[in-house]
């Protein structure tokens, strides 16, 4: 059963912020004093507590915080889907626990969307990681601190913005942010993949069959990832196997000849052109779920 505060809410805000989080109050304290601080625009939080018996809640109360609560941890997929209950804002933004939004990220996105001609995209910021991971599009590896005690706010904010990166394809990944037409169109996020693991690409998936073709990931919005301080400690789903059975191809097929995932960001992308090299990858994923693998 999922519980539901009554505290007052910003008027007016520019994103509706959906943040899951699961006894990680210290990490979660970083993100939200972060937003406040580094915020050119005023912005709705709206956070779920999953168990909550570190504190969460009593904290969020006292700081005057929209939450959404379940006794047991439900995982993110109806973590954010709760959160969305509460949400006022035209545009929906879903952000980890364990990042730090750096000064002026949400001015970015926004500055971003007022630019483009219709509702249907699909945008994130750059996250800067301290351990490089193979075919994720971020800044890494640049290390600011892994841990609450060793986090160096004072050496990210002298350094974050001289970081190298472009504007790429491929938007999938938190914080990132749609209209809430398209949450609404696609039902949020899927809760066969609960607790979450493969529920990023497979709401950009859904996005792609709504007829979204604007996945951006802006290059000056910038936020500090600590890197997955709960997923850890949870029983995780096979979503490999769900996304390729649930779509008929695998998600990196998806990321590479859909998505364009990390290349340069050169304006709506077109369906991909059926080559060789497609059609046989196409092959290869059919033999995947033909022989459950």
């Amino acid at each position: 059963m999922i519980e539901y505060s009554d505290l007052k809410t910003e008027t007016n805000p520019v994103f509706s912020i959906i943040i899951p989080t699961w006894n990680n109050l210290e990490f979660l304290k970083i993100c939200i004093n972060s937003i406040r601080k580094n915020s050119r625009l005023t912005h709705q939080i709206v956070v779920h507590v999953n168990v909550g018996n570190d504190g969460t809640i009593e904290w969020l109360k006292q700081n005057n915080i929209t939450y959404s609560y379940s006794k047991e941890n439900i995982g993110v997929c109806y973590s954010v889907n709760a959160a969305y209950s509460l949400c006022t804002a035209d545009y929906i933004l879903y952000l980890n626990d364990d990042m730090y939004v750096c000064p002026d990220w949400d001015h970015y996105l926004y500055e971003e969307i007022k630019s483009i001609d219709t509702n249907y995209f699909y945008l994130s910021a750059t996250a800067i990681e301290p351990k490089f991971i193979k075919k994720k599009p971020t800044i890494a590896p640049y290390s600011f601190g892994t841990t609450v005690e060793s986090f160096n706010e004072e050496e990210l904010l002298q350094h974050y913005h001289s970081l190298s990166a472009e504007d790429k394809n491929g938007s999938s990944w938190p914080p990132a942010v749609m209209h809430r037409y398209l949450w609404d169109l696609v039902g949020g996020y899927s809760p066969e993949f609960t607790p979450g693991l493969y529920s990023d690409p497979d709401i950009s998936m859904k996005l792609w069959h709504a007829g979204v073709r604007y996945f951006k990931i802006v290059e000056k919005s910038r936020v500090y990832h600590f890197l997955s301080k709960s997923v850890g400690r949870a029983k995780l789903n096979n979503g490999r196997k769900q996304f390729i059975r649930k779509w008929g191809i695998s998600s990196s097929t998806f990321y590479k000849y859909y998505l364009k995932m990390g290349t340069t960001f050169k304006g709506k992308l077109e369906d991909p052109e059926e080559n060789f090299d497609f059609k046989l990858r196409l092959l290869r994923d059919r033999i995947k779920i033909l022989f459950h693998i």
